[in-house]
């Protein structure tokens, strides 16, 4: 299972700071993730979201030893 961190505001909205995720692409991950975490679907779409330190597309397959960092917004300077 992928390996899903969250980080400031999504880590709130989300109740965790990380957990492990069955789903096998980065579009199917998003999608499961809108419908589950309801607080968290508000800004997802707003989120940077990197595997392994990089942008993907949704179509990117995910698998045990991928890290998938979800980064809201930071605001400040």
């Amino acid at each position: 299972m992928a390996r899903v961190r969250y980080f400031a505001a999504a880590a709130e909205r989300a109740g965790r700071n990380e957990e492990h995720r069955p789903e096998t692409t980065l579009g199917a991950l998003r999608d499961a993730l809108s419908r589950e975490i309801t607080g968290l679907a508000a800004i997802l779409p707003k989120c940077a979201i990197l595997v392994d330190g990089a942008r993907v597309a949704d179509t990117t397959e995910i698998g045990p030893d991928v890290t998938v960092d979800i980064l809201p917004p930071f605001a400040g300077g």
